[in-house]
């Protein structure tokens, strides 16, 4: 049975804990992805990102990637990390970590993990650039904001 952990979270991502969470004297490989706020995008200077989510969903859904993830490779374990509020530039935004027996497993479920989070769980971004803001992502992308 794999282990699992799924958070949304005001505090910062702790990765060493989320290493430490899959860590597992059977794995030979640990994969994890960090995603920080970068301070340019489409030419513009970023100042920050804000997050909102719709949390029990949020949740909900990064279970069922985890349940995916279990059913496509054998891994060990998976942690998923979502910030929500400000992420100033530098900070991590997204983190997962997953843990398998050989590294060619941990890295595909890995990147699964992050794709399919970035593009399912309700979680939304907005970004704060020099001389504006806007909602990113595709549930913005066509006046529909997903949030209640």
């Amino acid at each position: 049975m794999m282990k699992s952990s799924y958070r949304v979270t005001s505090d910062g991502i702790d990765t060493a804990a989320m290493l430490a969470e899959v860590g597992d004297a059977g794995a030979g490989g640990t994969t994890l992805f960090v995603g920080t706020t970068r301070n340019e995008n489409e030419g513009r200077i970023v100042e920050r990102l804000e997050y909102e989510a719709y949390e029990a969903m949020a949740l909900e859904e990064m279970r069922r990637i985890g349940d995916e993830i279990a059913r496509r490779w054998r891994v060990i374990a998976v942690c998923m990390v979502h910030k929500l509020g400000v992420v100033p530039i530098g900070q991590a935004s997204v983190a997962v970590a997953v843990s398998a027996a050989h590294r060619e497993e941990a890295f595909a479920a890995c990147r699964y993990g992050i794709d399919t989070l970035k593009t399912t769980v309700p979680i939304w971004k907005k970004e704060f650039y020099r001389g504006g803001e806007h909602w990113v992502g595709p549930c913005h992308a066509h006046g529909v904001s997903g949030r209640g």
